[in-house]
């Protein structure tokens, strides 16, 4: 569920470039969060979010070429704001850390589609089972931190829709207690790396 993702990379995409002048870019993890949403019995949606999580990619601003997107999330690293529900997120009805302790998403370009926004289409991994999943994303911001080392950063904003059963985790969606569509979002920071 979340790969989101992200991190996750990700954003406004590329037009391809044959001498392109690609960068590296990590996500800061002190500003990035991926988060997820799931209906719960047909009430409300529940709310979970991961906060173990390492992302990088290829990124050129004057083209807008992507590439080598990697991210990986820690899958016990999960918190829904209940010590209970986080055990059973975390089980084999759910995320099964013990046997899959990563979720991941790689990707090796996107779409752009204006010039603050594209598309990602790279594979999830979660429960070992991968899938194609699309990334909707927007460039918020490029510009260099005003705090620190003064480095360039971009300011992501990504959602993606996933079927939870496509991965092979069916737990309580015939009887509609646990939603199947999970909701994923991902905002983040990505570092330009010297």
């Amino acid at each position: 569920m979340r790969t989101f993702l992200a991190t996750t990379a990700l954003f406004t995409t590329f037009a391809a470039a044959a001498q392109a002048d690609m960068a590296r870019y990590e996500l800061d993890p002190e500003h990035t969060a991926i988060y997820f949403t799931v209906d719960h019995i047909g009430f409300a949606k529940t709310l979970g979010i991961f906060i173990d999580l390492d992302g990088s990619f290829m990124y050129d601003i004057d083209t807008q070429e992507l590439g080598d997107v990697a991210v990986t999330i820690g899958a016990g690293a999960v918190e829904t704001f209940n010590e209970a529900r986080d055990r059973h997120v975390r089980s084999r009805d759910f995320l099964n850390v013990s046997e899959h302790p990563q979720i991941t998403f790689v990707a090796s370009g996107g779409t752009r589609t204006s010039d603050v926004s594209g598309t990602v289409t790279g594979d999830l991994t979660i429960l070992g089972v991968t899938r194609p999943v699309t990334l909707d994303v927007t460039l918020n911001k490029v510009a260099d931190y005003p705090f620190g080392h003064q480095r360039e950063v971009l300011g992501l904003s990504m959602t993606a829709t996933i079927q939870r059963s496509d991965f092979g985790m069916t737990y309580a969606v015939e009887n509609g207690l646990v939603g199947d569509d999970v909701s994923i979002n991902i905002e983040t920071e990505a570092m330009k790396m010297e």
